[in-house]
């Protein structure tokens, strides 16, 4: 029993290393409208293609001490740390879930959070090629693997005694898709009001549809809540450290110098003015959510019989 579990994590560390090179070509050829099947992967300085035995996930990477074998250009620590997070998130799906059906969802939804989530740490964009097949794809699941969320089972309870599950699930994630993109389109309108600059961009709108169709309108409420308290939290002890640390330090004594403020206000005004993508926050807190707050719906819900 023990090594055929010990075989099982093993084959998902596998495919999950494997899977998260692919994610790696989507976190670099989309954002730049490239396609992710053709060309073959290859040097982006030198343009060589990347023979098999130096794709092999992670470990390529050591062998060639993170190097490109043919112009001995840096290959950024992104790409084995992507498979590697990927192969741990693909052991946690399989020891939260099991093999089961709910397992192949998470999967594929943690594959669609790492890849906006990475994607906006590295360029600020959540490509709507990520985010629009992901609400498709998130409503199909929530069909055949409801989200495990009692809100929309609560709202047709009074209309419906015994109401299919698959169509409560559909429902559940159209809910908890228009809370999300609702409730960000509506901040972003006031913020924009108040402040009258741009503060939360449609990529943060699109991926809460994709969000919400996964995780049903509970889940789409916890990662909201979760990912702006999170983004608030790093972005205030990022700010402090950016001005202990003196960050744009001779940008504020120029400033200074021209009378418009004192440098240590101007230092602070300057580390304020500093973003951080929310997207990445929010695909943190969704996959906390997805293992930390998941409960059976209708073992929660057996209480109402």
């Amino acid at each position: 029993m023990w090594h055929s579990q010990i075989v099982v994590i093993a084959v998902f560390i596998l495919f999950g290393l494997v899977i998260g090179s692919f994610l790696n070509v989507c976190i670099v050829r989309i954002p730049a409208g490239e396609s992710i099947v053709a060309p073959s992967s290859h040097c982006p300085v030198c343009s060589t293609a990347i023979r098999p035995y130096d794709n092999i996930p992670v470990l390529s990477w050591l062998l060639l001490h993170g190097k490109c074998r043919k112009c001995g250009t840096t290959i950024s620590p992104l790409y084995p740390s992507v498979e590697l997070l990927t192969a741990a998130i693909f052991v946690a799906c399989y020891e939260a879930f099991g093999v089961t059906r709910p397992t192949f969802k998470w999967l594929l939804f943690s594959c669609l959070m790492i890849v906006l989530t990475v994607t906006d740490l590295r360029t600020r964009m959540l490509p709507d090629a990520v985010t629009w097949p992901g609400f498709g794809m998130g409503l199909v699941f929530s069909w055949a693997v409801p989200p495990q969320d009692g809100a929309a089972y609560l709202l047709v309870r009074s209309f419906w005694s015994r109401p299919p599950e698959a169509w409560l699930g559909v429902l559940d994630g159209l809910l908890g898709a228009a809370f999300g993109s609702l409730l960000f389109l509506g901040a972003g309108w006031a913020y924009r009001m108040v402040r009258h600059r741009e503060g939360l961009g449609l990529g943060d709108v699109k991926m809460m549809t994709t969000v919400g169709a996964f995780l049903g309108l509970r889940g789409a409420f916890l990662t909201i809540l979760l990912g702006t308290l999170l983004g608030s939290v790093i972005g205030i002890g990022l700010i402090a450290t950016l001005y202990a640390t003196g960050w744009k330090c001779k940008l504020a004594e120029r400033a200074n110098r021209r009378g418009l403020g004192k440098v240590g206000a101007l230092r602070w005004t300057i580390a304020s003015q500093y973003q951080l993508p929310l997207g990445t926050f929010l695909g943190i807190a969704a996959l906390l959510v997805v293992f930390f707050a998941q409960q059976p719906l209708f073992e929660r819900l057996a209480v109402f019989h």
